[in-house]
Order: structure tokens, then C-alpha cells, then sequence
């Protein structure tokens, strides 16, 4: 197989000119001797018409796991380094270009349908607008639509990302949260959105769920995820419509209560009025205000006359020195 020989102190050089071209081989590893690199490429002639020496040699397959691991395997780095996160929902690729970058979006997109196959649409991100946090989405190649369906967990969520807020990168919390839950549960889901959290517990554990959510297309939404999922679900989910600190005065307690809590939303007193035994709540902490925010937990625990351990967890990072965490509290019987 045809590979570019180049001398070492050449080599960072050449592989960013070989990505450009779009004939650097990267399911196969480059081979280096004491002197050269020996970049595996996928068309001979066009790497000899440009000048490169180019030999004949056997190089190895990396394993899966190892191909193309994100975008900067796959893009010149002037063009990956103006590039911001990469998140995919469903068939959607959400992804922070800026206008300079907007003529070379084929080049991205095809980097991006190399990491994943089953990408149609490529929206670039915006900022959280409105009453609901919808992130401000402008469709910039494929499909022109923002409506998906989204695999996670073993279920399936639909979501209208121009309508609603979505979180892919919460899936292993839903997940470890929901190993937590125990069958026969009477769960509370406030702020619920399109009800990740509450699909992938009842996926997994015989429970009632009570899940609370104001925007009006999320919850349409909401009840056609529950609809689509009815064949995998253990547990059953009754959705309300309307405001938490509404809704939730006029409802009982709940063995366990999950407040994925909207950013700037302080509903710590009103979710945990209702966990009898466990509630998970997240918000937005700085690194050097997370043990404030604990001991503020405790404190408000004492005011309702519970008694709790609490353990903060960091789930994401959110800016330079901010988390998205979340504070597991066991209220002491």
C-alpha cells in the first residue's frame, strides 16, 4: 500500500498538508524509522503529482477505537482550532462555527459524517434565548430541520431543538440516577423538559413518576415520547403541565425527587419540601462556592426539620471555574 516517506522535522507539516488533501489514510498507522515517517495515504498519484516520495509498505490497521477519534483527527488544524464543541442528538450534529469558518462547511461536514454516519443535518450554535433556554440554532448544511429522535439508554426522545431544551451530554447521569431508583419508587420530575430523565428510569425500574414541565412543546412532546417508548418502559409516567412552584404546593411527597434545575432557578426549598428520602438536585456552582452551596443545602434541610447527608457531585463543565454539579441528598427517616 502506498504510503508518503518525510523526513522527521518534517512530518507535523506534511500531515496537515496530507488532511488538507484529503488522502491521509488515518485507519492506518504511520510507521517511523530512525530517520523518516511514513504517512499511509489513499491516492498514490495525487500525493506523487505534488511532489511527495512515495513508497510502497505494510501498515497496520489501527483497532476501531483508535480511528478518528474527534475532528482534529480529520481537519487541518487552522480549521479545527476555530471549531467548538461537537454534541449530536439524534441525527443532528450541534456544533460552534464561526462565520469565517462558514465557507469551508463541506470540509466539516465531512469530517463529521466520517465520526458519524447517520448525521443529516448540521446546525452551528447559538445562544439560550427565552423563557424555556431553546438554544438559538441555525441549520448551516444538510436536512433544513431541527426536529429528531434522539437514542439514548434504550429509549427513544423526540425532540424539535428549535423548540425545546435538549442535553445529550446528561446521558450517563440519567443513567447512574437511575441505578440508583429502586422498583415501587413514587418518583417527582420537576422541570422536566421532554422527559429524559423520567424515560430512562422507567425503562429500567417499575416506578411511578410525576413529571412536571411549563413549556407547552415539551410537553407535547413529552407525551409523545411516552407513546413511542410504551413497549420499553417498567415504570409509568403521569405528566403535568405548568409552572413547578405552581404545581408542585398541590402535590403530595415522593420517595425520591429529580430537579434538573434550569440555570438561575432556585427551587432547592420547594423540591426538597417534597423528597421524603432522596433528592437529586442540580445547578451551576463555582469551584470555590461548592462548599458554601453544600452547607446551604443542610441548612435549608434543618429549616424543614430534615436531617441529610449530602455529597456534591461535578457533572459538567459549564465555563472556566463553573460546574454543572449535582447534590445527592439522603434525608435521614
Amino acid at each position: 500500500m502506498p504510503a508518503v516517506k518525510v523526513p522527521k522535522k518534517d512530518a507535523k507539516r506534511v500531515l496537515e498538508q496530507l488532511k488538507v488533501l484529503g488522502i491521509f489514510d488515518g485507519k492506518r498507522r504511520p510507521l517511523r524509522d530512525e530517520k523518516y515517517v511514513y504517512f499511509p495515504i489513499l491516492d498514490k498519484d495525487k500525493a506523487e503529482s505534488l511532489g511527495f516520495e512515495v513508497v510502497n509498505l505494510e501498515a497496520p490497521l489501527r483497532p476501531d477505537r483508535q480511528i478518528y477519534k474527534n475532528l482534529e483527527d480529520l481537519l487541518p488544524k487552522d480549521l479545527a482550532s476555530k471549531i467548538g464543541r461537537l454534541d449530536i442528538v439524534g441525527d443532528i450534529a450541534i456544533i460552534t462555527l464561526p462565520d469565517e469558518v462558514l465557507p469551508r462547511v463541506e470540509e466539516v461536514a465531512k469530517a463529521i459524517k466520517t465520526l458519524y454516519p447517520e448525521v443529516k443535518v448540521i446546525a452551528r450554535r447559538g445562544f439560550h434565548e427565552g423563557e424555556f433556554r431553546v438554544r438559538n440554532l441555525e441549520v448551516v448544511w444538510g436536512e433544513n430541520r431541527l426536529v429528531t429522535i434522539h437514542k439514548e439508554n434504550g429509549v427513544l426522545i423526540k425532540v424539535d431543538l428549535s423548540k425545546v431544551f435538549f442535553n445529550p451530554r446528561m446521558k450517563g447521569e440519567r443513567y447512574r440516577i437511575a441505578k440508583l431508583v429502586k422498583d415501587g419508587e413514587k418518583i417527582l420530575v420537576p422541570f422536566a423538559g421532554v422527559l429524559p430523565y423520567p424515560l430512562v428510569i422507567a425503562k429500567f425500574r417499575n416506578v411511578e413518576i410525576t413529571a412536571v414541565e411549563l413549556n407547552p412543546y415539551a410537553v407535547s412532546l413529552g407525551m409523545e415520547n411516552i407513546e413511542l417508548n410504551k413497549n420499553r418502559l417498567k415504570g409509568k409516567i403521569k405528566l403535568i403541565h405548568g409552572d413547578v412552584f405552581e404545581v408542585l404546593p398541590k402535590l403530595g411527597t415522593f420517595d425520591r425527587v429529580i430537579s434538573p434545575t434550569p440555570k438561575g432557578v432556585d427551587a432547592l426549598e420547594i423540591t426538597l419540601s417534597k423528597a421524603e428520602k432522596f433528592l437529586h438536585y442540580y445547578d451551576f456552582v463555582h469551584e470555590g462556592e461548592i462548599e458554601v452551596f453544600k452547607r446551604r443545602i443542610v441548612e435549608m434541610c434543618r429549616e424543614l426539620g430534615k436531617d441529610c447527608n449530602v455529597k456534591v457531585k461535578k457533572v459538567s463543565d459549564y465555563k472556566p471555574h463553573i460546574y454543572k454539579v449535582c447534590a445527592d441528598i439522603e434525608i435521614k427517616q
